[in-house]
């Protein structure tokens, strides 16, 4: 919890949840679900830590069908609480509303005291993509929850991190300078206090709240064996990014239970990992002659951040996730790892499109090729960004990484999409002999056979395209690699056209199929381009 940053985020082995507070945890209520086509996590910030009844009653506010609670914080000295939901898109956008209505309803800012800044009842509502979902798709929720805050509850909201309208809004801290009080005073007479949705004025007891979409985030906090908070302070100078320390790492000190704490946020854990930030703090408390004591986790945190720390602290030589009993036993029994190294995983794909059946088939092969090449082109912007030479193009990398997240996922599902296609045009050719009114699943089968590949055409020719504009902000020592992703999309695009143009040629001559035909021709005309 602290002015620059105070918000939290999700995420445990599947789900990643942080935010930022130092969290005296009153309820910890953590709930399983089912995975469901879209997963979005939600964590609003509550200017509430005190009062338990108030609390329920926003929780119970939440509470509709597709969606979860993973999470439930309070603290007293922040008077704060952080929830951590997580579901369905349409859902979780509905639960953070009422949740934002019903915290205007019971909390008064204007009495409000506690250590965290805040300028709203409901403070933060981030929004976290988890499955199926993007950065982008994110974007577009936060719009449409902050239009529905001023509609319904006429609280003016802000939009930040990704879904930030400026560059200066894209700062949590530079929305919030102030807190309620400044804004209520500048609101209506500074132009750069004017609210994304609402009007220029403050909900008179509810303040404003602040709505974004973001990626996953620590909160992380380091107790010192003092009680000077000035202390903590510098420590927190030193560490955080703005003010020259490390990438990725918004920090502030607090006075907490009368300890000094170092409250940080971790904005890209696999960038700056927490062990990194942990001894970074250790050095610079030395110099004054303090000692971390203690820390904590303020909401959840991702399996894969302990797993670096362990890997780190115990010097395991060769280490990986998969060395872990539980993730081996996922991946093998889930059917994403096969024992024996990289040959073991995709062996018996190659087995199959080798195998006397139809499919899988060339485009199943050339669906594959257009996922690796989506694969190549994401590691290679993945390792770039947060390196200090490519600190400039973080917001295109950040674009293409999301991008080409939704490409190979599409790509991959493809994979099967097309053997399945193909199946069901057999299945058609055989009801159209069995049945003179069969015709019509057979040329549906066709248009299914042909627009899979269709797709997987221009997928790959997007990925292309991303990689190709990826030389120009990347490691130049990685071109190898952003050359072979290019060539796995022009394979996969020759590859995948060659499919639509054969079930193309298939189709009976009418007036439906005739315009589908000449859609799809054109389609792949546009992708002439990309394949030389």
């Amino acid at each position: 919890m602290f002015a620059s940053a105070g918000e939290s985020g999700v995420t445990a082995g599947f789900l990643l949840s942080s935010d930022h507070e130092p969290v005296a945890i009153s309820r910890h209520e953590p709930y399983a679900f089912g995975v469901s086509a879209t997963l979005v996590e939600c964590v609003p910030n509550f200017s509430e830590g005190r009062d338990s009844a108030k609390v329920d009653a926003i929780v119970e506010a939440m509470k509709i069908p597709g969606v979860h609670l993973l999470d439930r914080e309070m603290d007293a000295d922040h008077n704060r609480s952080v929830i951590t939901i997580a579901g369905e898109r349409e859902a979780i956008q509905e639960a953070a509303i009422r949740g934002v209505g019903k915290a205007a309803e019971l909390i008064d800012l204007n009495v409000h005291q506690g250590a965290h800044p805040r300028m709203g009842a409901a403070d933060v509502v981030p929004f976290i993509p988890i499955e199926g979902v993007t950065l982008e798709d994110c974007i577009a929720m936060a719009r449409h929850v902050g239009a529905e805050i001023w509609k319904r509850y006429q609280v003016p909201v802000y939009l930040y991190e990704a879904a930030a309208t400026t560059p200066e809004r894209q700062n949590l801290e530079n929305i919030r300078r102030g807190q309620f009080e400044g804004i209520r005073d500048e609101i209506a007479t500074v132009a750069a206090r004017k609210p994304d949705f609402g009007e220029p004025r403050v909900h008179p007891t509810a303040g404003a709240t602040v709505v974004g979409a973001r990626k996953f985030l620590i909160a992380y906090n380091i107790f010192l064996n003092t009680p000077d908070v000035n202390v903590a302070k510098r420590i927190a100078k030193a560490v955080r990014y703005s003010s020259g320390g490390l990438r990725f790492v918004k920090a502030a000190g607090f006075l907490v239970r009368g300890q000094a704490q170092v409250s940080m946020n971790l904005t890209d854990f696999e960038q700056t990992p927490i062990h990194r930030v942990f001894e970074v703090v250790k050095r610079e408390a030395a110099r004054y002659g303090v000692i971390p004591v203690s820390s904590e986790i303020v909401g959840l945190i991702p399996k894969a951040a302990l797993e670096q720390a362990a890997e780190w602290y115990l010097q395991v030589e060769n280490f990986d996730s998969s060395l872990i009993l539980e993730n081996r036993l996922a991946a093998v029994t889930g059917g994403k790892m096969a024992v024996g190294g990289l040959r073991a995983g995709v062996e018996p794909f190659i087995e199959q499109l080798a195998a006397p059946t139809a499919t899988p088939g060339g485009g199943s092969a050339a669906a594959a090729s257009g996922a690796m090449a989506a694969g190549l082109a994401f590691m290679v912007a993945s390792i770039s960004r947060g390196k200090k030479a490519y600190v400039q193009y973080e917001t295109p990398l950040s674009e293409a990484i999301a991008r080409l997240t939704t490409l190979r996922d599409e790509l991959k599902a493809a994979v099967d999409a097309d053997a399945e296609a193909y199946n069901l045009v057999m299945q058609g050719y055989k009801k159209a002999r069995q049945s003179e009114d069969g015709g019509g699943d057979l040329a549906a089968a066709l248009r299914r056979a042909a627009s899979v590949p269709l797709g997987v055409a221009e997928g790959a020719a997007e990925v292309a395209r991303i990689a190709e504009r990826l030389r120009a902000i990347t490691n130049p020592k990685m071109s190898s690699d952003l050359t072979t992703a290019i060539a796995l999309a022009r394979a996969a695009i020759e590859g995948a056209s060659a499919n639509v143009a054969i079930n193309l040629e298939s189709m009976q001559q009418d007036a439906p199929q005739d315009a589908f035909i000449d859609q799809a021709r054109q389609r792949l005309g546009n992708l002439e381009g990309v394949k030389a």
